[in-house]
């Protein structure tokens, strides 16, 4: 689980440094590597995924993501 987590953060923070140049700079580095078509599109589904897997981790697991103890800690 600690890999998935590792693996979906990396490509979140990818993501959105693409968006950064997209916001800023109106420059897609995805489409600039790979031009456009399906394979630009699955990157971009790859990222909402990562975006997803995040996101149900923070709610189901509320505690730190990349801890090797499953179980709730109690502070």
């Amino acid at each position: 689980m600690i890999i998935a987590n590792i693996i979906a953060l990396c490509v979140l923070i990818l993501g959105s440094f693409n968006w950064l140049l997209v916001g800023v700079f109106s420059w897609n580095l995805l489409t600039w590597i790979f031009g456009t078509g399906v394979f630009v599109r699955i990157l971009y589904a790859l990222v909402g995924l990562a975006g997803i897997w995040m996101l149900i981790q923070l709610c189901v697991r509320r505690q730190r993501l990349f801890s090797k103890d499953d179980t709730m800690q109690n502070k």
